[in-house]
């Protein structure tokens, strides 16, 4: 790693960097707050190439300190042991043990951190540390957690009151959860991901008579692993789903086409315009052609 002079190192100060503390007042109101004072932040920021960065704490810090890199590089020290993190990597320092952390001089990190404590902070940094002991673990990147880190930041640059304070640090055990719990989350977002292909797919396809197990197959599932994973993120079985498209595109064509019941059936996959038009009903509670006339008038 770079060694820099004393006099170019910084606590922080960096062009970009967004930093919260929460004053006394805001702290005490968290501590006599049954929903959130057993896990809250002291403490969150945001340094954005933070070049000469540099903190040394010789009897620690009273809180757990989540740093999370996903730019540069720097070096952190705890009990005489260094770590090195990387661009998708995190590291958790316990409180009261000394540690000091530097970013690169050569290639200045970019690092999201957050001062966090309560009765279940401890918790939560036994599902992390092996043994105890803070390691750096990598995580693959996600704009959803950093949209979340943001919105908890940017509230409370508006805000501190009592609202503010319960949804910043609801949103934090989600945060932290996010890193803690990496499997399970991205287990979550490889459904969502599934099912958003699904439909997509079901969109391009409207004028096709697609079966179940030609959705399933598309996503390389077996019909009843599909079937569950699509109903539990979307409310309806697939098929349901892919009719009620249908007959969202054919309302399209009756309120800005003139084409006839017959032409849209062909153009969204319906054979039998009886079965086209008990379905439109069911789901639109009035007939294809009732629509048509009172709707586009």
């Amino acid at each position: 790693m770079d060694n820099s002079t004393t006099s170019d190192k910084k606590k922080e100060g960096f062009l970009g960097q967004k930093m919260i503390v929460l004053p006394p007042d805001s702290l005490k109101k968290i501590v006599n707050n049954v929903l959130i004072q057993n896990f809250y932040l002291t403490a969150i920021g945001f340094y954005p190439h933070a070049e000469f960065h540099d903190r040394n704490r010789q009897i620690g810090a009273n809180e757990y300190i989540l740093l999370y890199c996903t730019e540069g590089e720097g070096e952190v020290f705890i009990n005489q042991q260094s770590f090195l993190l990387k661009p998708n990597h995190f590291i958790i320092i316990p409180p009261e043990v000394p540690h000091h952390y530097k970013s690169s001089l050569s290639n200045p990190w970019t690092i999201f951190w957050v001062h966090f404590t309560g009765k279940r902070a401890e918790i939560i940094y036994d599902r992390y540390a092996n043994e105890n002991k803070p390691e750096v673990k990598f995580i693959a990147y996600s704009e959803q957690r950093v949209k979340n880190f943001l919105d908890i930041i940017n509230l409370l640059n508006r805000t501190f009151e009592d609202r503010a304070l319960e949804f910043a640090n609801i949103n934090l055990m989600h945060f932290v959860s996010s890193f803690i719990y990496q499997q399970e989350f991205n287990s979550k977002s490889t459904e969502k991901n599934m099912v958003n292909q699904s439909v997509e797919y079901m969109k391009e396809n409207l004028h096709k008579s697609l079966k179940i197990d030609d959705l399933a197959e598309n996503q390389n599932l077996s019909i009843s692993r599909y079937s569950e994973v699509f109903k539990a993120n979307t409310g309806y079985p697939p098929i349901h789903y892919f009719i009620q498209l249908k007959i969202q595109k054919s309302c399209q064509y009756l309120y800005f086409t003139d084409k006839s019941i017959k032409e849209i059936c062909a153009l969204i996959g319906f054979k039998d315009q009886y079965y086209f038009s008990r379905m439109f009903k069911k789901m639109m509670d009035v007939p294809p052609s009732k629509y048509k006339s009172t709707y586009k008038k």
